[in-house]
């Protein structure tokens, strides 16, 4: 892998479906998220591909609640 592709995999996020939570996770709904936060979202959802962390307000370890329970991990 070369320099600015490992660059930009440090970079992004992706999104791992999951089936239940912990109490203490922070949870967001998809309606909490500013347009393009949630047009990144969207795109990489229906995508599979990650989104770039200057493209979105999502920290690793959170989840997003969609359909289903979403969390943001570094790709």
């Amino acid at each position: 892998m070369n320099m600015a592709t490992s660059e930009i995999l440090r970079r992004s996020r992706h999104l791992e479906r999951v089936e239940s939570v912990t109490a203490d996770t922070t949870v967001r709904h998809v309606d909490q998220l500013d347009t393009e936060t949630l047009d990144a979202f969207y795109s990489a959802l229906t995508a599979d591909r990650p989104v770039s962390e200057a493209d979105v307000d999502l920290e690793p370890g959170e989840v997003i609640v969609f359909t289903d329970y979403y969390r943001v991990a570094r790709a």
